[in-house]
């Protein structure tokens, strides 16, 4: 677990993320005879031409457009122009490196930063041109995307995780001690990975630390994890004053509190502390998905890997009711029409960020490929949207229409018939634009 201190944070924008960034710099984009799937649609469009002027979309048009001084043209030849990919259960520094490396004594800031740089500009890549970092030492990263100085997706940043003592965030190893008690933060603590925090005042300033730094939401643990030391799933987090404490710090920045938690006793807490999106649930019953529904939270979720062979046997036991429960619980939200949104929560497998855009298939056992499309496009973007005034990016995202902000993918084919399209990035996103700005161009 690690932070980049400020001077250090510096010399890695200037210095090392400049080898990165290499995005065209456009003046005015026309996309001629493409489809469109705006992110909302069951259907594509008619073939329309799509102007974007600076960062966002100018106009759309079934007439031929213009030429103007310093336009360029993008071919379209009936291909599909959809919205960005959107992921709002990322961790961009935790799922560039492994436990291994992320615990050994020889590990460097600048190998840290070498290897969660070339990740987010993978992960831009593979068409996702926003994601919401669920915890960790993340706003160095952002500040180089957002400084152009390394290629990457929009980043909604959580900050630290915040937790109790033995909750999911206590990444403490045996021998380090309480910092209450001893007066020694823990190297986790130290280095921006998580708060370890218990009661109100404690609560309080863990979030406003935070927002300080620029977190768009709060993380905070409400329950038990499958990758956690200390807590068995089964376990409820904070309590109800230091949950709503959370909660009150938070809405006084204009923003909201997300919880980690599976169990319906935590779920419950949670919202009657006044928690809007609940992340992951898998053990979640229909009572408190109803619940959900009525107070209009937000299920984040996800279809997590299966347990392998190679797995700690204890996390496998712990991660039984998780993976039997995640079947059950999408149709279940599906069918009382709650909020929903998709990510995919990779963790300390590196190898697992390929299979980023492969996850999204896996939602075809439960929803039409419209319905999938939607989600993680239009719906992901109305999540980001509950940060409100905290959010980094103002605009609208998630969309093909007037006024959006240009963030937008050309596939090589029709993914509505096709989903598996979008599983192929390398090969069928031919074009991929992030902010106005062409990241990647196929089209000759």
């Amino acid at each position: 677990m690690f932070l980049l201190r400020p001077i250090t944070t510096l010399i890695f924008i200037y210095i090392f993320l400049p080898l990165f960034a290499q995005a065209q710099e456009w003046g005015n984009i026309l996309f001629e005879n493409v489809r469109v799937f705006d992110g909302k649609s069951n259907n594509l469009s008619g073939t329309v031409n799509v102007l974007i002027e600076g960062n966002k979309i100018r106009s759309i048009s079934t007439t031929p457009m213009p030429s103007k001084d310093g336009m360029t043209k993008i071919q379209g030849n009936g291909k599909t122009l959809m919205p960005g990919l959107i992921d709002v259960h990322v961790h961009m520094a935790f799922g560039a490196l492994t436990m291994r490396e992320m615990m050994s004594p020889m590990l460097s800031e600048g190998l840290i930063m070498e290897k969660v740089g070339v990740g987010a500009e993978k992960m831009l890549m593979r068409g996702f041109t926003s994601v919401r970092d669920a915890g960790g030492p993340i706003f160095p990263l952002k500040m180089g995307i957002d400084a152009g100085k390394v290629n990457g997706p929009r980043i909604w940043p959580s900050g630290a995780t915040i937790s109790q003592t033995a909750g999911h965030g206590d990444f403490r190893t045996p021998d380090e001690k309480s910092r209450r008690f001893f007066g020694e933060p823990s190297r986790a603590e130290r280095f921006n990975a998580t708060f370890i925090a218990d009661g109100r005042d404690e609560v309080l300033t863990a979030v406003r630390e935070n927002l300080r730094f620029g977190a768009s939401q709060i993380k905070l643990m409400a329950g038990g994890g499958t990758s956690s030391a200390y807590d068995p799933v089964d376990v409820t987090q904070y309590t109800f004053d230091e949950m709503r404490a959370a909660v009150e710090a938070a809405e006084d920045w204009g923003t909201y509190v997300m919880v980690h938690a599976y169990t319906p006793r935590a779920v419950q807490r949670a919202i009657k502390a006044g928690v809007k999106c609940v992340e992951h649930g898998q053990m979640l019953d229909e009572k408190t998905l109803r619940l959900m529904k009525r107070k209009d939270i937000w299920l984040s979720t996800q279809n997590l890997v299966e347990s392998t062979p190679d797995m700690d046997p204890q996390r496998v036991e712990k991660r039984k009711p998780v993976i039997e429960g995640q079947a059950k619980l999408w149709p279940m939200a599906k069918k009382m029409k709650l909020k929903i949104a998709w990510g995919t929560d990779f963790l300390f497998e590196p190898e697992l960020n390929e299979q980023q855009n492969a996850y999204i298939l896996r939602l075809q056992q439960w929803f039409t490929n419209a319905e999938i499309l939607k989600m993680v496009t239009h719906d992901n973007a109305e999540l980001l949207q509950l940060s409100g005034l905290r959010s980094p990016y103002p605009g609208k995202l998630g969309v093909v229409e007037e006024g959006a902000l240009a963030d937008l993918i050309l596939v090589d084919g029709d993914p509505l018939a096709d989903l598996s399209l979008i599983a192929n990035p390398a090969e069928k996103f031919v074009v991929i634009m992030k902010n106005g700005k062409v990241y990647k161009n196929m089209v000759e």
